[in-house]
């Protein structure tokens, strides 16, 4: 079953009672009229994303959410995420997990890294033929990447892509901090990234640990790694939000209300339809068995 992504981007108490998470829209009540108050099964739920600075929590919920795997994303005062919690241990015979993911060799991680590469290209490739932009020079370059890309063919298939994607925006380049609309694809990353890292720690992997990304102030170098074929799908979004609603500094919430789905959105893997967010469960554990050496391939979505 595909679990939930909730938004909340008004004032709002959130508590825990009976396995449920409790909705207040009194803020820190928990005593106003029951019909008022509105209630989620939290087994059901995936990610959270806390819009609004007079969103209260009880620590019992978030220790249950966290028990849970459940992502909680924080947002800065621009309204674009800027935290996020995920649980320590996710997974039963994690020490076990950990162990293969820290002896994993270096031919391998390269290796794997190539995979993903070739993937992300091929999906960009796969976006523009789409919209019926020009897309064959990303041919040769996802048949060109050697181990670890060493070649940098992901930089050169990036800077072909993103000239073609959003071709009639005026002065677009793709930067965190760059014209809309950047604050749309990093909106759609943010989720994304959310996405991926819950999916690692349920596989008993350490998102911190990267196979190419290796910040050593990022968290989340893996979930950085394994998300990179499934941007295309964001940005794939992205594209068709633009030519219906255009863009703004400030994503209009009919635009954030699409852009929340993307961990539901029907994604290809391995000959089958499944949501993305069942997708990067099957990605995460598909690494753990090539860390473990059980195979050699990473599953990863095709655009079709």
């Amino acid at each position: 079953m595909i679990k939930q992504t909730l938004y909340f981007g008004n004032p709002a108490h959130l508590y825990m009672r009976n396995q449920q998470l409790c909705i207040s829209m009194n803020k820190a009540s928990e005593t106003e009229d029951e019909n008022k108050i509105i209630t989620k099964h939290i087994e059901d739920i995936g990610v959270i994303v806390l819009d609004n600075p007079q969103i209260t929590l009880t620590h019992a919920l978030i220790e249950t959410l966290v028990a849970n795997n459940t992502v909680l994303i924080t947002c800065d005062s621009t309204h674009l995420p800027s935290g996020l919690l995920m649980p320590l241990s996710g997974n039963t015979i994690q020490n076990e997990r950990f162990r293969a993911q820290l002896d994993a060799t270096e031919p391998l991680k390269k290796q794997a890294w190539a995979q993903t590469i070739i993937q992300k290209i091929k999906n960009q490739q796969a976006v523009l033929q789409g919209f019926k932009l020009e897309a064959t020079y990303l041919t040769p370059l996802h048949k060109n990447v050697k181990s670890g890309d060493s070649n940098n063919c992901e930089a050169t298939a990036a800077a072909f892509y993103w000239q073609r994607l959003f071709a009639h925006i005026p002065d677009f380049t793709r930067k965190r901090e760059g014209i809309p609309p950047n604050n749309y694809l990093n909106y759609g990353y943010a989720l994304l990234r959310a996405t991926m890292a819950r999916s690692l720690v349920g596989a008993g992997l350490l998102p911190t640990l990267g196979i190419h990304h290796h910040n050593r102030y990022n968290a989340y170098c893996l979930s950085d790694d394994l998300m990179e074929p499934y941007r295309p799908y964001v940005d794939q979004v992205v594209y068709n939000l633009i030519k219906e609603h255009g863009t703004n500094e400030d994503i209009p919430k009919e635009v954030k209300t699409i852009l929340l789905k993307i961990p539901a959105m029907d994604v290809m893997l391995d000959g089958e339809r499944s949501p993305l967010m069942n997708a990067t469960q099957r990605t995460a554990v598909s690494l753990v068995k090539c860390f473990t050496g059980e195979q050699r391939k990473i599953l990863y979505p095709e655009m079709i």
